[in-house]
Protein backbone atom coordinates (compact mmCIF):
# COMPACT_ATOMS: atom_id res chain seq x y z
CA UNK A 1 0.00 0.00 0.00
CA UNK A 2 1.21 3.87 -1.21
CA UNK A 3 0.17 6.54 1.71
CA UNK A 4 -1.05 9.51 0.29
CA UNK A 5 1.62 11.46 1.84
CA UNK A 6 4.61 9.20 0.08
CA UNK A 7 2.65 9.24 -2.94
CA UNK A 8 2.56 13.64 -3.36
CA UNK A 9 5.85 13.74 -2.20
CA UNK A 10 7.22 11.14 -4.47
CA UNK A 11 5.33 13.52 -7.46
CA UNK A 12 6.60 16.76 -6.01
CA UNK A 13 10.16 14.92 -6.31
CA UNK A 14 9.54 14.17 -10.19
CA UNK A 15 8.20 17.51 -10.93
CA UNK A 16 10.73 18.96 -9.13
CA UNK A 17 13.08 17.32 -11.40
CA UNK A 18 11.87 17.99 -14.52
CA UNK A 19 11.39 21.46 -13.57
CA UNK A 20 15.66 21.38 -12.84
CA UNK A 21 16.00 19.89 -15.97
CA UNK A 22 14.14 22.25 -17.90
CA UNK A 23 15.93 25.12 -16.27
CA UNK A 24 19.39 24.00 -16.65
CA UNK A 25 18.48 23.67 -20.39
CA UNK A 26 17.04 26.55 -20.91
CA UNK A 27 20.33 28.28 -19.31
CA UNK A 28 22.47 26.56 -21.94
CA UNK A 29 19.95 28.01 -24.73
CA UNK A 30 20.53 31.43 -23.38
CA UNK A 31 18.04 33.49 -21.46
CA UNK A 32 17.62 37.34 -21.50
CA UNK A 33 18.01 39.44 -24.36
CA UNK A 34 20.09 39.81 -27.27
CA UNK A 35 20.24 41.82 -30.61
CA UNK A 36 17.65 39.58 -32.23
CA UNK A 37 14.90 39.89 -29.27
CA UNK A 38 14.53 37.62 -26.54
CA UNK A 39 17.03 34.20 -26.00
CA UNK A 40 15.62 30.78 -26.79
CA UNK A 41 15.93 30.08 -23.65
CA UNK A 42 13.51 32.80 -21.61
CA UNK A 43 10.68 31.50 -21.64
CA UNK A 44 11.13 27.84 -20.92
CA UNK A 45 13.21 29.03 -18.20
CA UNK A 46 10.40 30.56 -16.58
CA UNK A 47 8.01 27.92 -16.82
CA UNK A 48 10.64 25.62 -15.22
CA UNK A 49 11.23 28.23 -12.74
CA UNK A 50 7.66 28.20 -11.89
CA UNK A 51 7.12 24.19 -11.96
CA UNK A 52 10.52 24.16 -9.68
CA UNK A 53 8.79 26.90 -7.28
CA UNK A 54 5.51 24.58 -7.38
CA UNK A 55 6.77 21.40 -6.80
CA UNK A 56 8.84 22.47 -3.68
CA UNK A 57 4.98 24.29 -2.48
CA UNK A 58 3.65 20.70 -2.93
CA UNK A 59 6.59 19.04 -1.59
CA UNK A 60 5.85 21.25 1.67
CA UNK A 61 2.50 20.44 1.79
CA UNK A 62 2.83 16.54 1.54
CA UNK A 63 5.53 16.81 3.97
CA UNK A 64 3.56 18.09 6.69
CA UNK A 65 0.14 16.57 5.61
CA UNK A 66 -1.63 19.78 4.65
CA UNK A 67 -4.44 19.98 2.47
CA UNK A 68 -7.86 18.72 1.89
CA UNK A 69 -7.38 14.86 1.81
CA UNK A 70 -4.45 14.68 4.59
CA UNK A 71 -6.53 12.56 6.30
CA UNK A 72 -6.23 9.54 3.94
CA UNK A 73 -4.22 7.07 5.13
CA UNK A 74 -3.72 4.56 1.62
CA UNK A 75 -3.77 6.06 -1.80
CA UNK A 76 -3.53 3.20 -3.94
CA UNK A 77 -4.33 -0.48 -2.62
CA UNK A 78 -2.25 -3.56 -4.14
CA UNK A 79 -4.84 -4.08 -6.84
CA UNK A 80 -4.60 -0.90 -7.63
CA UNK A 81 -1.20 -0.95 -7.63
CA UNK A 82 -1.36 -3.57 -9.92
CA UNK A 83 -4.20 -1.90 -11.97
CA UNK A 84 -1.57 1.20 -12.43
CA UNK A 85 1.33 -1.30 -13.44
CA UNK A 86 -0.56 -2.87 -16.03
CA UNK A 87 -0.59 0.42 -17.92
CA UNK A 88 2.66 2.09 -16.60
CA UNK A 89 4.96 -1.26 -17.50
CA UNK A 90 3.27 -1.90 -21.12
CA UNK A 91 3.98 1.89 -22.02
CA UNK A 92 7.48 2.07 -20.56
CA UNK A 93 8.29 -1.42 -23.27
CA UNK A 94 6.46 0.26 -25.53
CA UNK A 95 9.17 3.71 -25.57
CA UNK A 96 11.92 1.35 -24.82
CA UNK A 97 11.41 -0.48 -28.14
CA UNK A 98 10.96 2.17 -30.10
CA UNK A 99 14.67 2.83 -30.86
CA UNK A 100 15.39 -1.12 -31.94
CA UNK A 101 12.11 -2.11 -33.52
CA UNK A 102 10.69 1.70 -35.08
CA UNK A 103 7.14 2.87 -34.33
CA UNK A 104 5.12 0.26 -36.13
CA UNK A 105 6.96 -2.87 -34.78
CA UNK A 106 6.52 -1.30 -31.28
CA UNK A 107 2.85 0.27 -31.58
CA UNK A 108 1.82 -3.40 -33.32
CA UNK A 109 4.04 -5.06 -29.94
CA UNK A 110 1.64 -2.42 -27.36
CA UNK A 111 -1.70 -2.76 -28.54
CA UNK A 112 -1.62 -6.54 -28.31
CA UNK A 113 0.03 -6.45 -25.46
CA UNK A 114 -2.78 -4.08 -23.62
CA UNK A 115 -5.67 -5.93 -25.53
CA UNK A 116 -4.74 -9.58 -25.70
CA UNK A 117 -2.97 -10.24 -22.44
CA UNK A 118 -5.21 -8.86 -19.82
CA UNK A 119 -7.65 -10.54 -21.19
CA UNK A 120 -9.57 -7.07 -22.76
CA UNK A 121 -9.83 -8.93 -26.04
CA UNK A 122 -9.34 -12.21 -27.65
CA UNK A 123 -5.98 -12.85 -29.07
CA UNK A 124 -7.13 -13.74 -32.65
CA UNK A 125 -9.06 -9.84 -32.12
CA UNK A 126 -6.12 -8.40 -30.53
CA UNK A 127 -3.94 -9.77 -33.43
CA UNK A 128 -6.32 -8.24 -36.18
CA UNK A 129 -6.00 -4.76 -34.47
CA UNK A 130 -1.97 -4.95 -33.77
CA UNK A 131 -1.62 -5.64 -37.27
CA UNK A 132 -3.71 -2.86 -38.59
CA UNK A 133 -2.66 -0.41 -36.06
CA UNK A 134 1.15 -0.17 -37.96
CA UNK A 135 -0.45 0.34 -41.50
CA UNK A 136 -3.03 3.10 -40.57
CA UNK A 137 0.43 5.21 -38.69
CA UNK A 138 2.12 4.33 -41.73
CA UNK A 139 -0.84 5.68 -43.95
CA UNK A 140 -1.45 8.46 -41.92
CA UNK A 141 2.06 9.75 -41.01
CA UNK A 142 4.33 8.67 -43.95
CA UNK A 143 2.16 8.94 -46.46
CA UNK A 144 -0.78 11.66 -45.78
CA UNK A 145 1.35 13.80 -43.43
CA UNK A 146 4.60 13.37 -45.10
CA UNK A 147 6.23 12.56 -41.64
CA UNK A 148 8.80 10.02 -41.21
CA UNK A 149 8.42 8.03 -38.11
CA UNK A 150 11.37 6.55 -36.04
CA UNK A 151 12.31 3.16 -38.18
CA UNK A 152 14.34 1.68 -35.86
CA UNK A 153 17.54 0.07 -35.76
CA UNK A 154 15.75 -3.21 -37.23
CA UNK A 155 14.56 -1.67 -40.19
CA UNK A 156 18.22 0.01 -40.43
CA UNK A 157 19.54 -3.10 -40.40
CA UNK A 158 17.06 -4.69 -43.32
CA UNK A 159 18.24 -1.06 -45.34
CA UNK A 160 14.65 0.86 -44.92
Amino acid sequence: MISRRALEISTAALTGIFGIAVVVSSIDNGIGWSSAGVDAGTFPFLTGTIVVLGSLYNLAQGALGRGTLASVKVALTRSELGRLAGLFVPAAIFVAAIPILGMYLASAGYVFAVLALPKRQSVLHALVIAAVTPVVLYVVFERLFQVSLPHGALAAAFGF
